[in-house]
């Protein structure tokens, strides 16, 4: 069991930045890719960007990309979601998410969620 608890966020305004955390529990968190989600009001999950458990490999979102950079630190077990210049496009509350899969089973598990919001 993973419990990942998610820390950051807050209010800026348009231009600005900020970095959301992610800390999970136990000592298996460098077996599980991590990503980050984001949900809007009224609008469905979507992606934002996933690192790879080594952290040598990350993807992201086309509306993200060089705003937004993932990272993590495994001896600390947090994931880390910079994002630059943000937009009031990025409105929403942003979720981490760590995944596995051992012996034919997944493990997914999820953050709290973290609200940001963006100013014009």
């Amino acid at each position: 069991q993973v419990q990942l608890v998610q820390s950051g966020g807050g209010l800026v305004q348009a231009g600005g930045s900020l970095t959301l955390s992610c800390e999970a529990s136990g000592r298996t968190f460098r077996s599980y890719a991590t990503g980050w989600f984001r949900q809007a009001p009224g609008k469905e999950r979507e992606f934002v960007g996933a690192i790879s458990r080594s952290g040598g490999s990350t993807r992201y979102a086309d509306s993200v990309k060089g705003r937004f950079t993932i990272s993590r630190a495994n001896a600390k077990n947090t994931v880390y979601l910079q994002m630059n210049s943000l937009q009031p496009e990025d409105t929403a509350v942003y979720y981490c998410k760590a995944q596995r899969v051992l012996s034919g089973a997944k493990n997914v598990y999820w953050g709290q969620g973290t609200q940001v919001t963006v100013s014009s």
